[in-house]
């Protein structure tokens, strides 16, 4: 039977690993959930970089803007 949720191995250098431990415990969650959770962190950052890129190509200074008044008549 599939996993509800795939597995994904990561290695880290000792030093990564010692540091994610004690934060971890710290927070008092699993090692795994706190890396769980900083991936999930990275890859909002990254998405809106990408999304703020994209916005910045598509924003064009000769469009017509209307006001909210005008766009709701």
């Amino acid at each position: 039977m599939a996993a509800k949720n795939p597995r994904i191995n990561v290695t880290f250098e000792e030093t990564t690993a010692g540091l994610l431990s004690h934060f971890a415990h710290q927070e008092h969650k699993p090692v795994a959930s706190l890396v769980r959770e900083l991936v999930l962190e990275a890859l909002e950052m990254r998405e809106d970089f990408y999304l703020s890129k994209l916005a910045e190509k598509l924003d064009n200074n000769s469009v017509k803007t209307y006001d909210h008044e005008d766009a709701w008549k």
